[in-house]
């Protein structure tokens, strides 16, 4: 890997230490609130400052990895497994199958930016983490599906699985043993960039009040509590902080799947 990919690994290591130590790293209870130490700055006492109503900036941080985490596991996870079985079926049946799965249902959600269509389904579902995961996990397979179906319609052509077709293997079989472990690769790289999109998705939603809800401390909650400009003048800290942990940890993410892709793209490793 390069230098970037294994600084974001480095970040990605850290940020996945806080989360699971978070009751021990953290120096205050996150929703313990203190107005007579509102906007305190960073100091000894609060590292990375106060905020509006004197809760510990620095420990809801460090919480707040949890939250931003948590979604991105669980949607990567299901949106990749849901996403590889429709692509892998419709891309080794192809026909009618093909059409339906590619041409319609892709099409549907496709048709729509992202992060609109995720808008639309927390403000249909209601706001909190649970649906929240669910709205991304609903949007986010397509990706996954679309991939692993072109690189599918690829494999499935090559002389080993003809061969295994001709010696009587089962569809299952052909898919399970010889398609999916020579297709997977370029999924892994979409898995870690995907990470850094639910990451983002998460923090863009809850800045807009249809993620998590507060007092929990989501970074984007963190960032739609402070953006008001008599805090940005008071207390720009409560916003600085919470920001560059997000662009960190989106950062981190998009350099370990760039390192993935040239590690496991022989031509670029080449270069």
């Amino acid at each position: 890997m390069n230098r970037l990919a294994i600084i974001g690994l480095v970040i990605i290591l850290i940020l996945i230490i806080v989360a699971i130590s978070a009751p021990w790293i953290a120096t205050h209870d996150v929703g313990a609130t203190n107005l007579s130490i509102r906007y305190l700055p960073p100091s000894g006492a609060h590292l990375f400052g106060t905020d509006a109503t004197g809760r510990d900036i620095f420990s809801r941080v460090v919480f707040g990895a949890r939250i931003s985490l948590q979604v991105g596991l669980i949607v990567v996870s299901v949106s990749a497994v849901v996403g590889t079985l429709l692509g892998a079926f419709a891309g080794y049946y192809g026909g009618w199958i093909d059409r339906v799965i590619s041409g319609y249902v892709f099409n549907v959600f496709l048709a729509f930016p992202g992060l609109l269509l995720a808008i639309a389904m927390v403000a249909f579902l209601g706001a909190g983490l649970n649906k929240l995961i669910l709205a991304l996990c609903i949007i986010g397979w397509v990706g996954y599906a679309r991939l692993i179906r072109g690189q599918v319609l690829k494999v499935r052509e090559y002389d080993f699985v003809q061969a295994a077709r001709a010696l009587g293997a089962s569809d299952s079989r052909i898919l399970l043993v010889h398609i999916l472990p020579n297709a997977i690769q370029p999924l892994i790289v979409q898995a870690s960039l995907g990470m850094a999109g639910a990451v983002l998705a998460e923090a863009s939603l809850s800045f807009l009040g249809l993620g998590v809800p507060p007092p929990a401390p989501s970074w984007g909650v963190m960032i739609e509590e402070a953006r008001d400009l008599s805090t940005l003048q008071a207390a720009p800290h409560a916003l600085i902080f919470p920001g560059v942990v997000i662009a960190l940890t989106v950062l981190a993410f998009n350099f370990v799947g760039d390192g993935l892709r040239e590690y496991l793209d022989p031509r670029q490793r080449a270069r």
